[in-house]
Parts: C-alpha cells; sequence; structure tokens
C-alpha cells in the first residue's frame, strides 16, 4: 500500500550509516579537496572534487555520494547482523526467523530461477478471470492491498484540516513510469519508446504469445498516458490545499461511479465515513476508463501492474528485465546491485523496526542522541532569534511562528515503543514473492486500522537504520535516526563548526520545513491553516519567487534547466538550515573565535563541512530523471547556488569575485 504523506526530507537517499569508529573519521579530510579550481569559481569542485576523483561511480550506480557512503557501509553492518542470525536456532514466528527466511528467500537464485513465472500464475489467472463493475472492484481491492497500485492508491494520514485524527487519502498513481511528463512531453520518445519494448519483454517472460504482449503494450501506454493527461504534476502535488478534497462517501459514490466502493472498501477491510480524494481529475480519468476502455485493455494492465511489483522477487530474466528499463534507460546504471544488497533490502524495510532494534543495540551510542538533543536546542533557539528580527514579518505573524517552533515535537534516535510484528507470518515453503503479499497485507491492515483512529504522535516514519531527517507538517516533528548521527554529518571527534555545518545544517534544514513554502501553511498543530497576514504572506512569497528565479536559470545537463518551483521548499530549508547552523554555532562559541584548526578558521571549517555532505559523482541519465521528479536540488547546486546567497561564507573565504559571487542587492534571504 502506497503511504504518501506531506513530508520533507534533507535528502532523497534515504538508507543506513556508517562506520562506527568515528575516531577514525577526519574532520575536515583535505583530500577531497581539488585546490586547481577556485573557490571563487566554483565551491562545489574545490571542496569535493577530490572525493569525486576518489569515489569513482562504479556499474552499480546512478549516483555515489556521501550518503551511498553511509548506506553501503551499514549494508555491510546490516549483513553482519543477519550472519549473527544464522547462528541462532531462531523459533518459528519470532522476528529472527522472519528476517532470517526473507533474507535467504531472496538470496536462493536456484529456487528463484526454477521457479520463474509459477508464483504469479495464480494472481494472473484471477485477472483475466474477473468480469463486471462488481468484480473490478473486488480486484482493484485486492492488488491494492496485496500486490500494486494501479489507477491511484489508498493510504492513511493524520486529516489536513483535523490533524488529530486519521483519514483515508485516494492519492494519484498507476503510471508505470511514474512521472507524468515521460508520457506527454516530446522529449522522452526515447524513454517511452523503451518502455513499450518492456512491457512487451514482461508479458513474454509471463508466458504470453508475442501478439498478445503487442497487444498489452498498447493498451497499458493508452490506458497511462490518458491518467498522465489528468495527473497533477510534481508542482502541483506540493500544494496542500490543491490536494485537499475531503467528501462523503456517498458523494464519492456519486462522483465516481465506475468502482462499486461498498466493494472495494469491504477488501479493504474498512467502512470510512469519508475520504479525501487528492487529486479529482485524475480519478476522474480512471473513472472514465473503467467505463470506456475494453476488457481486454484493463485485463492487460493490470496484469502488466501485477507482473511490474513481482518482477523484482521473480527469477533473473524478470528482475534483469525490469532493471533494463529502471535501471539502466531511467537512471543510466551499468549493472544490477549485487544479489546480497537486493536481498538484504526485503527484510531491512519490510520488518524494519524490528532490524532498527538490533541496530541501534549494537551500533547506537547514547551519548549521540544526548549530544543531538543539546544541538537541537541551540538551533531552535538560533531560528527562534533568526524569526524575530525579521525586517518583512509582522509582529502578529512572528509571535505565531515562534509558537510554531516552540511546539516541534522532536525525535532522535529511535522510538521509544517498538512496532510489533507477531501477526505477520513469514513461509519458507513458500515462494518469495508470495511472502512479499503477505507482508504487504500485513502492512496494507495495520495502516488501514488507522482509519478515523486519532493520530499517533510517538510514530516513528523511518526506521533508526535510515540516513535521513524528515519534518512532518500535521504533527509538527523533527525526526533524526539513528544511522545520520554518524561521520560526515555527525562526529563525536570533531570540533564544532564542523559538527554545526553538517548535522547543524541537517537540524536547520528540517527546522526550516515547517516555514517552507509547504511548512509554513500549517499551523502548530498541524492543521491546514492560513495563520499569516496578507501582507506577510506576499513578502514571503516575492522573495521564494526570486528563489525560484535563481535555481531555474541553472542549466543541469546540456540543455535541461532545474525546476526552481520543484525544488523551493528544499532550496528554502538548505538557504534556512546554514543561516539558524551558523548562528547557533556563533551562539556556542559564546564571543570565542577558536584558532585555525589545519590552517582553516570556524567559519570556513563550517562551510567546508557542508559542502562535503553533497560530494557526488552521477550520471547524466541520473540528473535528467531526478529534475524531473525530485524536489531536492543536485547536490552541486545545494552548494553553490545556496551559498551564493549567504554573506557569511563570502566573508568566511573573503571572496569578492569570481562565478561564486551574487552582488548583495541580488541575494536572496527568507528565514
Amino acid at each position: 500500500m502506497k503511504r504518501v504523506m506531506i513530508m520533507a526530507s534533507v535528502a532523497l537517499l534515504a538508507s543506513c550509516g556508517g562506520d562506527g569508529n568515528k575516531s577514525s573519521v577526519p574532520a575536515i579530510d583535505t583530500t577531497n579537496f581539488d585546490r586547481s579550481v577556485a573557490l571563487e569559481d566554483d565551491f562545489y569542485e574545490h571542496a569535493t572534487g577530490g572525493w569525486q576523483k576518489k569515489n569513482p561511480l562504479r556499474p552499480e550506480h546512478a549516483r555515489y555520494g556521501a550518503f551511498d557512503v553511509l548506506r553501503e557501509n551499514n549494508e555491510v553492518r546490516i549483513r553482519d547482523l543477519f550472519a549473527e542470525l544464522e547462528k541462532q536456532q531462531a523459533e518459528t514466528g519470532s522476528v529472527e526467523q522472519k528476517i532470517g527466511d526473507l533474507y535467504k528467500l531472496g538470496l536462493d537464485s536456484s529456487r528463484l530461477n526454477a521457479e520463474g513465472a509459477t508464483p504469479v500464475r495464480e494472481e494472473l489467472a484471477a485477472i483475466e478471470k474477473v468480469s463486471g463493475r462488481d468484480g473490478y472492484s473486488r480486484l482493484l481491492a485486492s492488488m491494492h492491498f496485496n500486490t500494486a497500485a494501479p489507477f491511484f492508491a489508498p493510504y492513511v494520514e493524520a486529516d489536513m484540516m483535523n490533524s488529530s485524527m486519521n483519514m483515508l487519502y485516494l492519492y494519484q498513481a498507476g503510471l508505470g513510469m511514474g512521472n507524468r511528463d515521460y508520457y506527454l512531453d516530446a522529449e522522452n520518445e526515447a524513454i517511452r519508446t523503451s518502455y513499450r519494448s518492456y512491457i512487451t519483454q514482461l508479458f513474454a517472460l509471463a508466458g504470453y504469445t508475442p501478439d498478445e504482449a503487442e497487444a498489452a503494450a498498447d493498451a497499458v501506454l493508452r490506458i497511462e498516458t490518458e491518467i498522465a493527461k489528468a495527473s497533477y504534476s510534481n508542482v502541483e502535488l506540493r500544494d496542500p490545499y490543491k490536494n485537499y478534497h475531503k467528501v462523503s462517501i456517498e458523494e464519492l459514490k456519486k462522483s465516481y461511479g465506475a468502482i462499486d466502493w461498498d466493494l472495494y472498501f469491504e477488501g479493504l477491510g474498512i467502512r470510512p465515513t469519508e475520504v479525501n480524494v487528492g487529486q479529482p481529475s485524475q480519478l476522474e480519468a480512471v473513472n472514465r476508463l473503467l467505463e470506456s476502455a475494453s476488457d481486454r485493455e484493463l485485463k492487460y494492465y493490470l496484469v502488466f501492474h501485477d507482473l511490474n511489483s513481482a518482477a523484482p522477487y521473480l527469477s533473473d530474466d524478470f528482475a534483469a528485465t525490469r532493471f533494463d528499463f529502471y535501471g539502466r534507460t531511467l537512471s543510466g546504471q551499468q549493472e544490477q546491485k549485487p544479489r546480497w544488497k537486493r536481498a538484504l533490502a526485503v527484510p531491512n524495510n519490510i520488518l524494519s523496526e524490528a532490524v532498527g532494534e538490533m541496530y541501534v543495540a549494537k551500533y547506537f551510542p547514547e551519548e549521540n542522541k544526548t549530544r543531538m538533543l543539546e544541538m537541537v536546542k541551540n538551533l531552535q533557539q538560533a531560528l527562534g532569534k533568526h524569526i524575530s528580527s525579521l525586517e518583512w514579518m509582522s509582529d502578529s505573524t512572528k509571535a505565531k511562528a515562534l509558537e510554531k517552533l516552540d511546539a516541534f515535537y522532536v525525535k532522535i534516535g529511535y522510538p521509544d515503543k517498538w512496532k510489533d510484528y507477531s501477526a505477520l507470518t513469514i513461509d519458507p515453503t513458500l515462494s518469495w514473492w508470495e511472502n512479499i503479499k503477505r507482508a504487504n497485507a500485513w502492512e496494507s491492515a495495520d495502516q488501514l486500522a488507522e482509519v478515523g483512529k486519532p493520530v499517533d504522535r510517538d510514530k516513528w516514519y523511518m526506521s533508526p537504520q535510515t540516513v535521513n531527517a524528515y519534518y512532518n507538517p500535521t504533527t509538527n516533528e523533527i525526526c533524526f535516526p539513528a544511522a545520520i548521527l554518524q561521520p560526515p554529518f555527525f562526529n563525536m571527534e570533531a570540533d564544532d563548526a564542523v559538527n554545526y555545518g553538517a548535522i547543524g545544517v541537517v537540524i536547520g534544514h528540517e527546522m526550516t520545513h515547517g516555514f517552507d513554502d509547504q511548512g509554513r501553511q500549517f499551523d502548530k498543530e498541524g492543521n491546514l491553516n492560513d495563520w499569516w497576514t496578507a501582507a506577510d504572506a506576499e513578502a514571503f512569497k516575492s522573495r521564494a519567487d526570486r528563489l525560484v528565479e535563481q535555481f531555474n536559470a541553472i542549466v543541469v545537463v546540456d540543455s535541461m534547466h532545474a525546476n526552481g518551483q520543484l525544488t523551493l521548499g528544499e532550496n528554502i530549508a538548505d538557504q534556512g538550515g546554514l543561516r539558524v547552523a551558523y548562528t547557533a554555532m556563533k551562539q556556542a562559541q559564546n564571543g570565542n573565535e577558536p584558532a585555525p584548526i589545519d590552517g582553516f578558521s570556524a567559519d570556513q571549517r563550517f562551510y567546508l563541512a557542508y559542502a562535503t555532505l553533497w560530494a557526488q559523482n552521477i550520471r547524466d541519465e541520473e540528473i535528467a530523471r531526478l529534475t524531473k521528479l525530485d524536489p531536492h536540488s543536485l547536490g552541486k547546486w545545494r552548494v553553490n547556488a545556496t551559498l551564493r546567497n549567504i554573506d557569511t561564507f563570502f566573508q568566511a573565504f573573503g571572496i569578492e569575485k569570481g562565478k561564486m559571487f551574487l552582488a548583495p542587492e541580488e541575494r536572496v534571504v527568507i528565514w
């Protein structure tokens, strides 16, 4: 079941953390530099060019950066944890048994290849037999619960207008290429051709004839193109008001009658009294297609989405075919990840908190949490000072902003109460895919049980072993999982300047999300509520628009420009995080300027540490893909474009000219 939260994180790259021996990691590693590039012309290349040379892209990577280093280190950690489990005699039904069997099923290539398409035969046959409105309604519920998200996706989240209660959302989905632009833009014709080839290959592997596979590709592309035409753009999806349309079940039935909603909700095991139709135009298109498309077209479309979801968990020919499109064509990867990494990711995701509990016990020093709590407090005070001193905001709006800041709910390291997986059964006598479906059904039931119930503010939306962080506006919370609290983000052996330039900026970034173009629309209780004066809102927008223009001017690859509107929230948070963390660092210094270390002042070390976070190599295909869909700017521009608006950056390095330099009157300051 798809979960779509209005959530902002520090990076798209989620996953896991690195080396526990923090003292072995230098605070500032000068071998990461490329001194042949003048810092006033390209600070990113100057600070990270050496890192790029030391860390060339391997065939399995579309991009490789500081986040990926931690992720790969953590994969080794988790593999070691799983190896320890294998030495034990796990009791049937224990989390140890579930983790171990899911992992071993993914490693068993002989069994997977012997099974071929057998694990999906029964569900494909069920799709082929379906008929009538009732049949399709039940089938949609079954697929949404167990396997895939054709047409749309249900998920449960806080009601944006009543944040204390959960409600059911219906969110646009059903596009195999994900982003609607791949279907609509002329520049993506080659990608559409590759996608068509992928569809036909998938049907051939499932046993369909060549003629059937070609007809299936026609049907899938026609249906998905119609859905794409009615879908919201990625920019539109960032507007919370545009995506809030709460209706009663009777209104839902009246507007979208091609589905028997009573049967659909019965299949999900719920009886909601109201739902939020996130993107009405898209669901209207789905309704039309269900009424107008032929039975054969609808079945081909549903079979494809079932196969597409199952492919990574079937035989090697299925997995390789899927990788050729999603990995090679869309991202530029040359090889799949090794089997052990792909197998490990499954229990790490499905039983994330069970793995997280093991991870924290072995790898997370409690003193890290104490240090983080101190930094969070300092950064909250620093952001409060920034809000209080804003020349463009009225006192009445400032007061409400400060109330919201004070109400932040802070989560660090790991949850106080771990998730209970006792109702999930993993049976090694069944196929890997059959067990994946069981896990999907367990997750769906767990989530759907929250419909109409109070929001659990103690629930975590990232596992402890995830290298990332987030702000969630409906709970007004900031969360920093255990795995991000290590170098280069957090180093217990480093000086304050480095830690404030790294994890301090991450903390400030997430705090600023509470006041970016999305987060600012939610009040301290997490409700979508306009608490701004009209004049203050206009002052914010005028500054935000200038930031959009700055990023729109960036050419990311060939003639493709960055999308400043799509990345606005993250760009605001990057800038705010830098400014707030710098202020917090100065507060910690208490007027005492530290002596230079390795020839660098504290201010210089602060900005060098920040640049290190975004060191990466990336393929052109991945640049193009991310520019279409990622709300984060590319690493190079999170450094160069953001720093051009920071006065203290220029002062730290004495920059008065060069490509990095931006005249003071052109700099944008929001928070």
